[in-house]
C-alpha cells in the first residue's frame, strides 16, 4: 500500500473498484458511488486525504455512509447533498464543527459517499473505516469493540428529511434507526459515531483507502495486460480462491432495510465438479463449497467477475454470470470473542463457530 494526500477526478474510479471488493458484495453499487465522488470532486475540488496517526487527539471525527439495502439505491439513486446535510444536523446537536471525515465501512458507495461529504464541507478525509470491510448493522463497527456511542446520530433523504437519534447503546441505535431508514424510502444517508482522534486512532482501520485504491490500480492493470486479474486480487489481499464458475441460482429479498439471499454456482475449469453456496445479508456472510464452509463472517468473501475482476455486489449478481469466490482474513480486532460476538457467523443465525479461512481452506 502507498500513502497518498489528495483524492483527485483520476483516483476515484479504481478506489472505488477496490473499496467494492473489500465491501464484500455489499457497501453499495461502485458506479453510483464512483460518479457521485466525481460530480462532488469536480465541482469542490480535489479532497485531501489525512493518516490516521497525523489526527490531532482533539479532533471530533464523523464517519458518514449510506444505511439501508444497497439494491434499492440502484432505483432510488441519492440526490448528493444528504451526507453533508447528516454531518451539518449532527453538528447542530454536538454544538461543534467537526474537523475530520471517515469511512464508515469499505464499499463502492459507503467509500465514496465521505469523499462527497469532505468535498462539499471543505473538510480533510481520513484514510481508514470503521470496519475493513462492510457489515449490515451499525453497531458492527470496530469503535463499538471500544465503547464509542454511534449516537447522537443523524439520517437524511433526498426529500430534505432529517433525523437525529440518541440511544442508550449501539444495538438500539441499529434497532431505530433501520425503521425510520425504511419509511425514507429504504435508504438514507448518516453521519454517526462521532469522536475524538484518539478515540478514532484505537476505533478505526488504518490505510484502508490506499488498500482500496492500489487493488483497484491492480486490477485494472491486469485487466489492460491480460494478466489474472483474480490472482492480483489474492495476492493484494493474501486471500485465497474459492471457487471459480458460473452462478447458476440467485434468490434474494429486500426486507426489514436489508437485502437477503443465497446464490448457488456450479465450478467450472479446475473447479469442474464442485459447487458453492453463498448467503448473504447485504454482505456475504457464509461460503459452503460441497456442503461445507470455507469462509464465514467475519472473514471477507468476495465475489469478482472471472475474466476482468470487477466486483460483482450481491444486488448485481444473476444467473449466468462466470466468478471468482475469494475467502479473505479479516482484521484481527474481529476475530476475537467480543469481535465475534458482534459479528460471528452464529449472530446471523448461523449454527456453526468461525473458523479462520486459512484454516477452513
Amino acid at each position: 500500500m502507498s500513502d497518498f494526500d489528495l483524492i483527485g477526478h483520476d483516483d476515484v474510479a479504481d478506489l472505488a473498484r477496490g473499496a467494492a471488493v473489500l465491501g464484500t458484495g455489499g457497501g453499495g453499487d461502485p458506479y453510483i458511488g464512483r460518479v457521485m465522488a466525481e460530480q462532488a470532486i469536480r465541482r469542490h475540488g480535489p479532497v485531501r486525504v489525512v493518516q490516521l496517526a497525523d489526527v490531532p487527539d482533539d479532533a471530533l471525527v464523523v464517519p458518514v455512509g449510506m444505511m439501508g439495502a444497497p439494491a434499492v439505491m440502484v432505483e432510488k439513486l441519492p440526490a448528493g447533498h444528504e451526507p453533508a446535510r447528516a454531518v451539518a444536523a449532527l453538528a447542530e446537536v454536538l454544538g461543534r464543527t467537526p474537523t475530520h471525515v471517515a469511512c464508515v465501512e469499505a464499499g463502492g458507495v459507503n467509500s465514496m459517499i465521505p469523499i462527497t461529504a469532505a468535498a462539499e464541507l471543505g473538510l480533510p478525509l481520513i484514510d481508514g473505516d470503521g470496519m475493513g470491510r462492510a457489515f449490515p448493522e451499525l453497531q458492527m463497527m470496530l469503535p463499538t469493540l471500544e465503547g464509542v456511542a454511534a449516537t447522537p446520530m443523524a439520517l437524511t433523504d433526498e426529500k430534505g428529511n432529517s433525523l437525529v437519534l440518541r440511544t442508550v447503546d449501539n444495538r438500539w441505535g441499529e434497532r431505530l434507526a433501520r425503521p425510520a431508514t425504511v419509511e425514507m424510502g429504504a435508504s438514507a444517508a448518516t453521519a454517526i459515531y462521532p469522536m475524538d482522534g484518539a478515540q478514532a486512532k484505537r476505533g478505526l482501520v488504518p490505510g484502508t483507502l490506499g488498500v482500496a485504491r492500489d487493488l483497484g490500480a491492480r486490477l485494472a492493470r491486469a485487466r489492460r495486460e491480460h494478466a489474472d486479474p483474480v490472482a492480483e486480487a489474492v495476492a493484494a489481499l493474501g486471500g485465497f480462491e474459492l471457487l471459480r464458475g458460473k452462478v447458476v441460482d440467485v434468490s434474494r429479498r429486500t426486507t426489514g432495510g436489508f437485502v437477503r439471499g443465497r446464490a448457488g454456482l456450479e465450478g467450472t475449469g479446475e473447479w469442474a465438479g464442485h459447487t458453492l453456496a453463498l448467503g448473504f445479508q447485504n454482505e456475504h456472510l457464509v461460503a459452503e463449497r460441497d456442503g461445507a464452509v470455507v469462509a464465514s463472517t467475519p472473514d471477507l468473501i468476495c465475489v469478482l467477475d472471472a475474466e476482468t475482476g470487477e466486483p460483482v455486489t450481491t444486488e448485481a449478481m444473476r444467473y449466468g454470470f462466470r466468478v471468482a469466490v475469494l475467502g479473505i482474513p479479516c482484521h484481527p480486532r474481529w476475530r476475537t470473542d467480543e469481535g465475534l460476538d458482534l459479528v460471528g457467523p452464529r449472530y446471523f443465525g448461523y449454527d456453526h463457530d468461525f473458523v479462520p479461512v486459512e484454516r477452513l481452506v
